[in-house]
């Protein structure tokens, strides 16, 4: 990679990041009119809420394979600090079929899931996975 390309990537994710969030105006409560705002508190129930989250964001929730999840730790999305949890999984096509494995990352706010992104390349860099079954045994 140049070093021009480097340097307009390094500038732009953050910009990428922000529109996933929006603007403070676009957004300013999450999840129930938490307000998102503050140093936010660890997710304690982290697995459990990203168990409900992950069976309302896969088409189908049975049969995921190879599941594993980080330990929430903080990074800084949209120019704030939240709880972000990454997972690796290989879910179950429409068609039956299993394909590449996955890497989302899950964004805590006050505690709670509040929703699932796909481009983690920053946000989950360093990640430490363990085993996480419960994710293998969803039922619809």
């Amino acid at each position: 990679m140049g070093r021009l390309t480097k340097r307009a990537a390094i500038l732009v994710l953050p910009l990428a990041l922000a529109a996933c969030f929006g603007s403070e105006g676009d957004r300013p409560t999450l999840m129930g009119g938490a307000q998102a705002g503050g140093p936010q508190p660890f997710p304690d129930n982290f697995r459990s809420d990203t168990l409900a989250l992950m069976r309302t964001y896969l088409n189908n929730p049975v049969g995921v394979r190879e599941a594993s999840m980080a330990e929430p730790v903080q990074r800084e999305v949209g120019g704030r600090q939240f709880y972000i949890s990454c997972l690796h999984f290989t879910p179950r096509e429409s068609d039956g079929s299993y394909k590449a494995m996955r890497e989302r990352a899950v964004i805590f706010v006050n505690g709670r899931a509040d929703r699932v992104v796909d481009r983690t390349t920053e946000l989950c860099a360093g990640a430490v996975y363990a085993a996480f079954p419960e994710l293998e045994k969803m039922t619809r």
